[in-house]
């Protein structure tokens, strides 16, 4: 077995033409220069899929193109700057929107992968004559008897198989992920080492069309809001919430009610312990919250998902796996189903805090990831 941390030969494997998504982060960065390393010949494409704050504080498009350029400039290869703002738009963003407004909590990145970089971006790069596609995600492609799997990245605290779950086996078949054998600290000494100006250079956070700005600055610009009552579980009404639409399950800041005590909250509760939101009531317009992490109304046993995509183009047959309700989350131990309208149904040994409908549920099978939906709702334990 190779050493984690080493980069993976390819010495006897094809060369091919690679055109490489530079963000002008080092992740990308450091895939560039390890594909040329290993022979093949790689072009540069910087996207811009978002024009709406160009003049913004919190727009770093341009510095991120430049340090994508000064990039290609140390690696010696060329780089195009390609404008996907319009199929942003109509694909990711759109959708997003209508999300929030619907009371979800929307995962923008996982649809970006499917749509933007690989499929806009694919498109484009296969008109150039690439035979592949390479990104910085932290993540691996494996062929096995002609079907491609995806895998988790060998970094388990960078692993980004969870955004990438919608890729279909025409994606993955052009996909390559250089860094996935890697862990990040050897993604930065290998840019100090060559000399990338971005070595040093923070990683990006968020949602990429938002960037460091707060989040519900932005959303007032392109959702409307009617302000309404915050309650707890007993009906009491707690406070007044700016708009559903603000407010994701599980949030603990900015619910402005830390003056309401409950000495007989549920386990976790208590005099002092936070608030959380734990529901949203869309007919009466009417944020509930609950105190303590561990409450009850924050734990789900069970799921339903729908838009389904799976890896390799069938969905798994019922029986035990292993899911991730949201990123960065452990494995969690699970039981699959489907109801009688095709949708997935996921049965947890442990019930998981916060899930939330608009995000993914991914499955995986140990270090493959098999691809997962959209929660549509979580489920009692009766259910």
């Amino acid at each position: 077995m190779r050493p984690f941390g080493t980069i993976p030969a390819m010495s006897s494997e094809k060369k091919h033409r690679v055109v490489v998504g530079l963000s002008g982060g080092v992740d990308s960065a450091v895939t560039a220069h390890l594909l040329k390393q290993q022979g093949h010949e790689v072009i540069g494409i910087f996207m811009k899929n978002w024009e709406d704050d160009d003049n913004d504080e919190y727009c770093s498009t341009r510095q991120d193109f430049l340090d994508a350029a000064s990039v290609a400039d140390v690696l010696g290869i060329e780089i195009e700057h390609v404008n996907f703002a319009a199929e942003y738009k109509d694909r990711v963003f759109e959708s997003f929107l209508r999300e929030y407004q619907a009371g979800r909590t929307p995962n923008p990145d996982v649809l970006c992968n499917a749509e933007i970089k690989f499929k806009a971006f694919l498109d484009h790069a296969m008109r150039l004559g690439a035979e592949k596609i390479a990104t910085g995600h932290y993540a691996r492609v494996r062929e096995v008897d002609g079907e491609f799997q995806l895998l988790k990245g060998l970094d388990p605290l960078k692993d980004q198989s969870y955004f990438l779950h919608r890729l279909s086996q025409a994606q993955m078949s052009k996909a390559m992920f250089p860094v996935g054998h890697l862990p990040k600290t050897e993604v930065r000494r290998i840019a100090a080492d060559i000399g990338l100006p971005n070595a040093k250079k923070k990683d990006s956070t968020g949602i990429c069309f938002i960037g460091e700005r707060p989040f519900r600055e932005f959303l007032n610009k392109y959702l409307s809001h009617k302000p309404g009552p915050i309650k707890d579980e007993r009906g009491r009404t707690l406070g007044q919430h700016v708009g559903l639409s603000f407010y994701t399950l599980g949030q603990r800041q900015g619910l402005g009610i830390g003056g309401v005590k409950d000495k007989k909250a549920p386990r976790g509760g208590g005099e002092h312990a936070p608030w959380f939101v734990a529901a949203k009531d869309i007919p009466t317009n009417t944020l509930i919250a609950v105190q303590g992490h561990d409450h009850p109304l924050l734990q789900s046993p069970a799921l339903l998902a729908d838009d389904l995509s799976w890896i390799a183009g069938r969905a798994p047959a019922p029986g035990p796996a292993a899911a991730k309700t949201r990123y960065r989350q452990a494995d969690a131990a699970c039981a699959v189903g489907y109801d009688d309208a095709g949708r997935l149904r996921l049965r947890f040994t442990e019930p998981q805090w916060a899930v939330t409908p608009g995000q993914s549920a991914v499955l995986y099978d140990g270090d493959v990831c098999l691809g997962g939906g959209v929660i549509a709702a979580a489920l009692p334990a009766q259910a």
